[in-house]
């Protein structure tokens, strides 16, 4: 197969895993209301460990089967469960399009987190995406913070455990395999997404109160649980496809999804202020990804 075709295939991979996580989102945005938001990501990550568990111990034999004992794997673990928590919130009181958009800060905090921790060198550009992705965000959040308050923050609180997860996951790669590093996040979001659902339960905060859910509740979470799992493995496959850098920009896809899904399920129609911090959010993510792809290529020309 060329080179061409092997491209194509990989933003064909990953666009239909990053939809695939859109149509989780909308289903969840069903649910408001029907159990505690903790218990809700701790039924997904305890089907999706299932079902990791037993495709790596029929690959790598049942002893790859264990708790990870590096502490940044158990970081990987909780920052992802609070990335879940957070949108799990967010599109319970938002509409799914103006959460999603919010979310689609997360390259800019990525890159501001490579900075302080895994000392990358200081990059204008993402200075800049970073400060007009902000406008957008503010253009987004300023009807409504008039309405829902300080909640409408819960998708920045996803984008920044999603953005600790990518920093987490740069500083263990290679350590083991794909497979196997997706196991160690999923178990390890699990046992403190069920840790914090006890927690929850005990804090006297009606909404995180544990009552017996109806079957449909439970059902739907480990449908979630099932297809996020099948998205992550579309995503990889494209990454290995075409490359990371070139499958950045089909991350879009989720957000026009979620403006469809919205749209028909929910009657959540964008008005043209959210557009306009969408678009002005989308084109500092693509500005960053531009800047980023044309330094690996003058990289790549210099080695030549």
């Amino acid at each position: 197969m060329s080179a061409h075709h092997h491209e194509r295939a990989g933003l064909l991979w990953a666009l239909a895993g990053f939809c695939t996580l859109s149509i989780g989102d909308a289903i969840v945005k069903g649910m408001a209301g029907q159990w505690s938001p903790v218990a809700m990501a701790a039924t997904r990550y305890l089907v999706g460990t299932i079902g990791l568990a037993i495709l790596l111990g029929s690959r790598e034999g049942w002893q790859a089967i264990r708790l990870p004992s590096a502490k940044l794997q158990w970081l990987r673990g909780v920052a992802i469960s609070c990335s879940a928590i957070g949108m799990f919130l967010a599109v319970w009181i938002m509409p799914l399009a103006e959460a999603t958009t919010i979310a689609f800060t997360q390259p800019m905090i990525t890159a501001m987190l490579a900075m302080i921790f895994l000392r990358e060198p200081a990059r204008p550009a993402a200075w800049i995406a970073t400060a007009i992705a902000f406008v957008g965000v503010i253009i987004v959040l300023r009807p409504n913070f008039e309405a829902l308050g300080w909640g409408v923050l819960f998708p920045l609180i996803g984008a920044t455990g999603m953005a600790v997860t990518i920093i987490a996951n740069r500083a263990v790669s290679g350590t083991a395999g794909v497979l196997a590093m997706q196991y160690y996040m999923s178990v390890t979001a699990m046992i403190f997404l069920i840790a914090a659902t006890t927690v929850g339960h005990f804090s006297g905060i009606e909404r995180f109160e544990l009552v017996w859910p109806h079957w449909s509740v439970v059902a739907r979470c480990a449908f979630i649980g099932v297809s996020a799992t099948f998205a992550q493995w579309f995503i990889y496959m494209g990454t290995v496809k075409a490359g990371a850098g070139t499958i950045a920009p089909m991350t879009y896809g989720q957000l026009l999804m979620a403006v469809g899904l919205g749209w028909i399920f929910y009657n959540d129609i964008p008005d043209p202020v959210a557009l306009l911090g969408a678009a002005i959010i989308i084109g500092a993510g693509l500005f960053l990804w531009w800047d980023s792809r044309r330094r690996a290529l003058r990289a790549m020309a210099g080695a030549n």
